[in-house]
């Protein structure tokens, strides 16, 4: 058997190690330690890896809810899902910025936090990701 540890760092010397996304030296999209991600060589990832990736996402998004917003573990699993998408599609800075939201959701007012998010600009730049936040926003139901 190769000695994993050992073959690991002899990759990471060689190729190096790349947090985002990079053009490598033919000019295709790579990441990580030499990980080809460009769609015109073939390149890119998994369904697996696109799911480890996710789960990894979503963690992260609720661990920042749950630290920064005493609110957030009270909410019902629907709203809980609708701050998580919100928090996900946003980042962390950007969901900063929708406070008249964030300050209705930690009153449990839900119509005025859905009014906040149909009156912002985000409302109009995603779609029916929108309309779909407002709804359980508004109703904890699913929509």
């Amino acid at each position: 058997m190769v000695d994993r540890e050992a073959l690991r760092a002899q990759l990471i010397r060689h190729e190096g190690l790349r947090l985002s996304a990079y053009a490598d030296s033919l000019g295709y999209l790579t990441i990580g330690v030499g990980r080809l991600i460009d769609a015109r060589m073939g390149g890119g990832i998994s369904h697996a890896e696109a799911m480890l990736l996710l789960d990894h996402d979503i963690d992260a998004c609720v661990a920042d809810l749950t630290a920064r917003f005493p609110w957030y573990e009270a909410l019902d699993d629907v709203r809980q899902r609708a701050v998580t998408d919100l928090r996900f599609n946003l980042g962390a800075q950007g969901l900063n910025g929708f406070k008249q939201f964030l300050a209705a959701m930690g009153r449990a007012d839900y119509e005025v936090a859905a009014v906040s998010l149909v009156r912002s600009k985000w409302y109009g730049q995603v779609g029916t990701r929108a309309e779909r936040i407002v709804a359980q926003v508004r109703t904890g139901q699913e929509s």
